[in-house]
C-alpha cells in the first residue's frame, strides 16, 4: 500500500536528517491515521485512492501556505514548503490532461454535468482534478 511506501520514506528522511521531508511525511501519516479511524467507525477500510486524496489535499494546503509566506516576504520558508510539496508529488499517479478528459467525456452517453462529475469521481478518483473536469465539461 501507498502508506507503507510513505512510512519507509519517512524513515529514510529521518536517517538523512531531512527535517523538512520528515515533517511532511508526519503530516500525511497523521492524516492517514485519522482517516482510517473515521472510516473504521463506519465499517470501511482506507484505500490507496483515499491516500491519494489525502496527499492531494496536503499539497493544496502547502500551496496556500507557500503563498502566505511569499506575501510575508519569507522566501526561505516558501522554498522549504515547495520542497515538501515536491516530496509528496512523487506519490501521485499521472493526472489526466484536459485532452484526455475531453475524450472521456465524449465517450459518455449522458453529457450532463452531474453525470460527468459522478463518472470521473467513480472511475478516476485521484487521477483527475475535479475542478478541471468541471471546467472542461462546462466548455463543451
Amino acid at each position: 500500500m501507498l502508506i507503507d511506501e510513505i512510512k519507509k520514506a519517512k524513515m529514510v528522511a529521518m536517517r538523512e536528517k531531512d527535517t523538512s521531508a520528515r515533517a511532511v511525511y508526519d503530516i500525511v501519516v497523521n492524516k492517514y491515521l485519522l482517516q482510517s479511524i473515521s472510516l473504521r467507525e463506519s465499517g470501511k477500510e482506507i484505500t490507496d485512492a483515499d491516500m491519494i486524496q489525502i496527499i492531494m489535499k496536503t499539497i493544496k494546503e502547502l500551496a496556500d501556505e507557500k503563498e502566505n509566506y511569499l506575501k510575508a516576504g519569507r522566501e526561505e520558508t516558501a522554498k522549504d514548503i515547495e520542497h515538501q510539496a515536491e516530496v509528496l508529488r512523487k506519490y501521485l499517479p499521472k493526472m489526466l490532461s484536459e485532452e484526455e478528459i475531453k475524450e472521456e467525456i465524449m465517450k459518455l452517453d449522458d453529457k450532463s454535468i452531474p453525470s460527468i462529475m459522478k463518472h470521473f469521481k467513480t472511475n478516476f478518483a485521484g487521477r483527475v482534478e475535479m475542478a478541471l473536469v468541471s471546467k472542461v465539461a462546462k466548455s463543451l
